[in-house]
């Protein structure tokens, strides 16, 4: 299986994100994504590509310095095995007066 890219263009062109050195999003338990989730589904409705298969190590990996904070993540997940939360305070997507 895929990641699911449809296109090269890179939705972060976008938006500024200042990223924090830990992640704020993870998989609660690889072993379930790898076993029980059949179409990955994490890996194509986050809107930035957050998630990708990883047909050689057999898990999903996670991007978070991709994360828009949109907050649909685990909601998405069929099995709650995302754990997502706001990054730290003065982290994750900035916004400008233009």
């Amino acid at each position: 299986m895929g990641n699911f890219l449809k296109t090269t263009e890179n939705p972060l062109d976008f938006v500024e994100i200042k990223i924090d050195g830990a992640s704020h999003i993870s998989i609660k338990e690889p072993r379930l994504c790898r076993e029980r989730c059949e179409n990955k589904p994490c890996t194509y409705y986050c809107p930035t590509r957050v998630f990708y298969w990883d047909g050689d190590t057999q898990d999903i990996q996670v991007i978070y310095a991709r994360c828009v904070e949109c907050g649909a993540c685990p909601y998405g997940c069929p099995h709650g095995n995302i754990d997502w939360h706001f990054p730290a305070g003065g982290y994750g997507v900035l916004y400008r007066h233009g």
